[in-house]
């Protein structure tokens, strides 16, 4: 083993900065999450990779993306942050153990990663089990005690919960095509009385006069956006749901306006645990700051 080689000991907040940085993508985003100035971030990762003497990103790429040296050290680096967080909990006997059950429809996942990767390096002693499914299916769940607690969006079949944020629902087309055009128009739209989206599309459309028929019909959003961005739809969105290749669709292209829709987290009846509280809140916290409505 060479002299550049010999193990020394490594720092936790520059591993942290390394893991930030590839969580979120780039050192602008990483510098945002951790509170830092930019050149912080990047003197913690020249830092690191003189360490190692090695390249941990690969150069010239849009999207932080870890060298296969970078993907070595990034499980480590979890790793080792997970434990730096469970002694210091041990320690102030602050730990929070258990499991805490999560229903969420795979609509929303988009506001999950963030949340839950925090709420894991906080808290790395509790197990988390995501379930995703329809709204009214996880409302009922989460009330029968088959779930801590759900994220939903609020609709006639699943009332109550607390409101998290509002969202505007949008009509949602591929880039490049003229669906919106069509008459009758095509919709891609969840089963019939378990989606609001679906409800309000069709009243609006009717109110307004425009023909329509069911053209494509999935409980999953991953199968609407593959119907919609092949161009045999439309749909109907929030913003915050809109991937790549799909575009709004505004009122100025001739479809009606559409009314705005609530997210709302529901709790199961009893006493929550304390790590079921810690989650609801980081969740509450990061759903209502993602919001801009």
């Amino acid at each position: 083993m060479t002299s550049s080689h010999i193990p020394r000991p490594l720092d936790l907040v520059v591993l942290k900065t390394f893991v930030s940085v590839v969580d979120q993508g780039g050192f602008t985003a990483a510098a945002e999450q951790l509170h830092m100035a930019q050149s912080t971030v990047s003197a913690h990762m020249k830092r690191l990779e003189a360490t190692f003497d090695c390249p941990l990103l690969q150069r010239g790429q849009k999207v932080a993306t870890p060298t296969p040296s970078g993907e070595r050290l990034l499980a480590h680096a979890r790793q080792m942050l997970r434990q730096n967080a469970l002694a210091w909990q041990d320690v102030h006997e602050q730990r929070l153990d258990g499991v805490v059950r999560l229903g969420i429809p795979d609509d929303y996942v988009v506001y999950l990663p963030e949340a839950l990767s925090e709420f894991e390096a906080r808290f790395p002693g509790v197990e988390l089990e995501v379930r995703c499914g329809l709204s009214v299916d996880l409302v009922q769940d989460v009330q029968a005690g088959a779930l801590d607690l759900a994220i939903a969006t609020r609709q006639p079949n699943s009332p109550g919960g607390e409101v998290l944020c509002r969202e505007p629902m949008v009509w949602a087309s591929a880039s490049g095509y003229d669906t919106h055009h069509r008459s009758p128009l095509p919709l891609a739209v969840s089963k019939e009385g378990v989606c609001i989206f679906r409800e309000r599309a069709i009243m609006a459309l009717e109110a307004a006069g425009i023909a329509w028929r069911i053209a494509y019909a999935s409980a999953s959003l991953s199968g609407l956006s593959a119907a919609v961005r092949a161009g045999l739809a439309v749909t109907v969105l929030t913003p915050s749901m809109i991937g790549p290749d799909l575009r709004i669709i505004g009122v100025d292209e001739g479809l009606p306006e559409l009314q705005t829709t609530e997210i709302t987290l529901h709790r199961s009846p009893g006493r929550p645990t304390e790590a079921t509280q810690q989650l609801a809140a980081q969740l509450q916290a990061h759903i209502k700051g993602q919001s801009a409505y």
